[in-house]
């Protein structure tokens, strides 16, 4: 469909309440899309804003045909806001945005293009972080026919996707209006299980999620568990509706284990929170474990994952502190081996490691196989490793500082044992190599002009964790040769002279100088 059948291509809908000025960033993309503006339409939901955020949309709307204010009173939740957005839109597809998000310039007539050429019911364009978390693995290459068995479509649950408009209204596909946690996951996680194809776009960076320093967070301040955790059994009833059980259904399961359940349990996350409200959490997740999760959930996560589910499972509180205190040391040690630019190439040599404190993370190995060494006690099984050690991974990630882009460099990469000096016979710890070459003249397909950053991100045993390298480098324009940025020497702070200078003082009255 085209703009001249009067159909826009793409409805942006977007709830905003009180925004202020943080709408302003994604006003602007907005008005910078390459599609143009009759082929594509804004759509305002002001959720009873008290603030000058309706006055404004209605003076953007004043000035631009294609975009569009509705107001509503208020509901205090943006699942209404979003549900009229939709029955207000009028595009072949909708796109959900948050009002302090915003667009790559190019990123409506990308998703489009890609939704149309392989006939797709959702796409899932590339996203930058800001201050937040978005899907690593999925964004590593284009998925045109991407599916919940032969993809990570799981880890994306957030709203921010284009849906084909009347796919949502064949299924009936809305947010649920109550104020209620997880909102997202149940309308995500529907339809991916009714959409026909879902495609992943990943060479541009369609989108911009920002964590805003005034956000509120889904700390022990704003989370009841009882009340989280029921409407996360909600979003599993709805996965258990559309499969039967067996590995696909403990996949689907295995990503809430995983993401909301035991990574509150783990590490610095568990330890900053107040010691009565994580118990609360853990016992709230030792019944879902126990009552929902067939043995195949957790078998299938990393070691490190199944241990903290076990004791979650055993509501054994004092162990999940216990290793949660270990787990907080735990860090990627990494070093640039050599590094080499022919023209617009680069090649990066790494190695790196995990550490918790000073020491490698150990394993013991006999007879071929391997076990990690925690500090609690936990069945043999739980801890065996064996299996898991073919899929430990070293990347080399390049960032781009103005925009946010993440891109995984080509590697060759291969892990060695190295015994661990002291900790007696058996113990070893992997050690990580890892060779990336990348052409600047294709990276990020040509769009490399600005200064990037590169990170050694290691995958083992349940963690990914990122090491940024002392290697940084800008490009004057897209696809031009990176230029090393080399750091300026540090001033020592003026507060470090004042003190040197007065104790040299004190030293020379002392010495009669």
């Amino acid at each position: 469909m085209t703009a001249s059948t009067n159909v826009p291509k793409v409805s942006v809908v977007v709830p905003a309440y009180n925004s202020g000025p943080h709408i302003e960033r994604l006003i602007a993309s907005l008005l910078r899309q390459s599609l143009q503006p009759g082929e594509f339409e804004a759509v305002f939901v002001d959720d009873g804003s008290t603030d000058s955020t309706g006055a404004r949309l209605d003076e953007l709307a004043a000035a631009n045909p294609h975009i569009r204010v509705v107001h509503i009173d208020n509901s205090g939740w943006p699942s209404r806001p979003r549900n009229v957005g939709v029955a207000n839109a009028r595009g072949e597809y909708v796109f959900f945005s948050d009002d302090d998000d915003w667009f790559g310039d190019e990123a409506l007539e990308r998703l489009h293009a890609y939704a149309v050429e392989n006939d797709a019911d959702i796409v899932i364009g590339k996203m930058a972080g800001h201050g937040r978390s978005v899907p690593r693995e999925l964004f590593r290459r284009d998925r045109p026919d991407a599916t919940l068995d032969n993809a990570p479509l799981i880890d994306s649950l957030t709203a921010h996707k284009l849906f084909r408009r009347s796919f949502l209204e064949e299924h009936e596909i809305r947010f649920v209006e109550e104020k209620r946690r997880l909102e997202d996951h149940l309308f995500v996680v529907r339809a991916f299980l009714l959409s026909k194809r879902t495609s992943v776009l990943s060479n541009y960076v369609c989108y911009h999620h920002i964590r805003r320093e005034d956000a509120g967070n889904v700390t022990a301040q704003g989370l009841d568990p009882a009340g989280y955790y029921a409407n996360l059994r909600d979003v599993l009833d709805v996965v258990d509706a559309h499969t039967e059980p067996g590995p696909l259904r403990d996949k689907l399961h295995r990503r809430w284990l995983r993401n909301e359940m035991v990574s509150r349990l783990r590490g610095k996350r568990f330890l900053r929170e107040p010691a009565d409200w994580v118990e609360q959490v853990a016992l709230e997740c030792g019944k879902i474990v126990r009552e929902r999760f067939a043995p195949g959930v957790a078998a299938g996560l990393p070691p490190l994952q199944r241990a903290i589910t076990a004791l979650t499972a055993a509501d054994d509180v004092a162990g999940l502190r216990e290793l949660a205190e270990w787990e907080a040391g735990v860090r990627v040690q990494a070093r640039v081996d050599d590094h080499r630019v022919d023209g617009t190439v680069l090649t990066v040599d790494v190695t790196a490691h995990l550490a918790s404190g000073d020491q490698p993370v150990a394993l013991t190995a006999s007879d071929g196989r391997y076990q990690i060494v925690l500090p609690v006690d936990l069945d043999p099984e739980i801890l065996d490793v064996t299996a898991r050690r073919a899929m430990a991974r070293l990347d080399v990630v390049a960032r781009r500082k103005e925009g946010g882009e993440e891109c995984f460099l080509p590697v060759e990469f291969r892990v060695e044992d190295e015994p661990l000096q002291g900790a007696g016979q058996g113990r070893v710890h992997l050690v990580h190599h890892a060779t990336a070459t990348v052409d600047f003249a294709t990276l990020n397909s040509g769009r490399t002009e600005g200064t990037w950053l590169l990170k050694a991100r290691l995958t083992e045993n349940g963690w990914t964790e990122d090491a940024r390298l002392p290697l940084t480098f800008r490009c004057a324009a897209d696809g031009a040769a990176p230029v090393r940025v080399v750091p300026a020497a540090k001033k020592k702070p003026a507060l470090h002279r004042r003190v040197r200078n007065r104790l040299r003082r004190v030293a020379n009255r002392l010495l009669g100088r």
